[in-house]
């Protein structure tokens, strides 16, 4: 190939790139000098970080009422009945493990619900 044809490709090349980028939207904005400037509008995650840590702390309060509600004793041999499962029940005994911050917390809602 001769070097315009690879300088040729080359452009090419980044003109499909910037078509891609430019096919989920575009924002205009003009300059302090008056020069518009068109740019790809950015994809933004729908979960904030807000949401995400609600989630989580979500999560770990319901893992804190099971073991205020079910007792140490049982929820841990439940866990462990989970962990002689399937795959799926494997991940979900290692993710429902007894953990410190769930510990606390079912210490503190315990007295409650009794």
């Amino acid at each position: 190939m001769s070097v315009q044809h690879q300088e040729f490709r080359g452009r090419v090349a980044r003109l499909q790139s910037k078509h891609a980028s430019f096919s989920q939207g575009a924002t205009a904005r003009v300059q302090s000098d008056g020069l518009i400037v068109i740019e790809p509008r950015k994809i933004r995650s729908s979960i904030s970080g807000k949401v995400f840590v609600l989630i989580i702390v979500s999560f770990l309060l319901f893992k804190a009422f099971l073991m205020a509600a079910l007792g140490f004793d049982s929820y841990d041999e439940r866990v462990a009945r989970l962990a002689g499962g399937s795959a799926v029940e494997q991940l979900g005994a290692v993710i429902m493990q007894s953990d410190p911050v769930s510990v606390w917390a079912a210490q503190q809602v315990g007295p409650i619900l009794r």
